[in-house]
């Protein structure tokens, strides 16, 4: 009589995993033509607060309205959500605090070129 040595049974899990993969998208996710970053956020645990926000932003679009005074709330609950969960969203994260830098950097460039080119008439003004 021969024996096998003990080899682990397989198990089957239900569980999802923690990031998309690329060859296999999530059917439960996919939609006809959704960004990869719409797929990306979804993935994380900030599904709920990114869907609010991506439907307040597709509204204001619609109805031509302010998007930042609309959607001031729902951007806010998003990035608490996303700094909450920073592990995940980290890449965004650094992305937007980088183009925040910038942006700063730019407005401080116009305001040093605006006041360079101020007539000594506009400057006594003020």
């Amino acid at each position: 009589m021969s024996t096998t040595p003990n080899q682990p049974e397989k198990v089957q899990s239900d569980a999802k995993p923690a990031y998309p993969s690329p060859d296999q998208p999530n059917k439960e996710e996919e939609e006809e033509g959704e960004c990869g970053l719409c797929l990306y956020m979804k993935a994380g645990g900030c599904k709920d607060a990114f869907i609010d926000w991506d439907n307040c932003a597709k509204e204001a679009e619609d109805k031509n309205e302010d998007f930042v005074e609309k959607c001031s709330q729902v951007t806010a609950r998003l990035m608490q959500c996303m700094n909450a969960h920073s592990n995940y969203y980290y890449p965004i994260l650094m992305s937007e605090k980088h183009a925040e830098e910038q942006a700063v950097i730019e407005l401080e460039k116009e305001k040093q070129d605006s006041s360079a080119n101020a007539s000594p008439y506009e400057s006594n003004q003020k």
